[in-house]
């Protein structure tokens, strides 16, 4: 960890999505080797990414957010609730407008991939504001937590991008288009975390604003789509299990280093 104290908080966000968007890539390639995953394995992954990303909502966003509101002379009840509000408004607006497309025939596959997409983007938002936020306040334990961020949502990809090729490769699509269009699926991130870091960074009067905005975004993401997948689970008591368990580590690193 201490050669990432020499790094740009920029370059650091990079580098961070783009483990996000290969480990979405390695899922999206169990469609070139298997034709069927362990889905109790699967529902882990996203029940401690789930857990991970909703301790990382509030100990890692939420809660700078409302402490740089306070220092920059902002109202932080106002800033951090218009900013979650918004967050988890446009992604719930967004996505209601994917699930009203059509979806039959090969529609169908463009709106897999689509909705998976666009769920990555505030992901990559909240770890580029995440590592932004470094340059106004640096601290190793900010440092720690915004990897530790970027490592839950790196888990949780690893099922969605298998979620996405190996349906695609049941509808008759090969194996080489069902893993690339998986791995696409990632692709945002990368944009997307360099976008949040730049205006964490050079905006830094809306940096609790876009804190809390990631953290909205996530939130949503938690809620409507990690959980309930996790939960489809024939064990939904040791799914609940994992996502306590990824909270509560999330919590310990972010408490004990803070």
């Amino acid at each position: 960890m201490s050669e990432l104290l020499n790094i740009s908080p920029l370059l650091q966000s990079l580098l961070a999505t783009l483990l996000t968007w290969g480990v979405t890539a390695l899922g999206a390639a169990l469609v070139l080797f298997t034709r069927r995953t362990h889905p109790l394995m699967m529902d882990a992954l996203l029940a401690f990414g789930a857990g991970v990303m909703l301790a990382s909502s509030y100990f890692s966003l939420l809660a700078p957010a409302i402490d740089m509101a306070e220092g920059l002379n902002q109202l932080p009840w106002l800033v951090s609730a218009a900013g979650f509000l918004a967050g988890g408004l446009i992604l719930l607006l967004a996505d209601a407008i994917m699930r009203h497309l059509p979806c039959a025939g090969r529609r169908r596959s463009i709106l897999l991939v689509s909705s998976i997409t666009l769920h990555n983007i505030p992901e990559g938002l909240a770890i580029g504001v995440s590592f932004g936020a470094l340059a106004a306040a640096f601290s190793p334990a900010a440092l720690t937590a915004a990897w530790m961020l970027a490592i839950g949502i790196a888990l949780q990809n690893f099922p969605e991008g298998a979620a996405v090729s190996l349906p695609l490769r049941r509808e008759g699509m090969s194996r080489g288009r069902a893993f690339f269009y998986g791995q696409l699926s990632g692709a945002v991130e990368p944009i997307a975390g360099v976008l949040g870091c730049l205006l964490a960074v050079y905006v830094q009067w809306l940096l609790p604003f876009l804190l809390a905005f990631a953290a909205g975004a996530m939130v949503v993401v938690v809620i409507g789509e990690l959980v309930p997948e996790s939960q489809r689970s024939l064990r939904p008591g040791l799914m609940s299990l994992a996502t306590m368990a990824g909270f509560a580590v999330m919590m310990i690193l972010d408490v004990a280093l803070g």
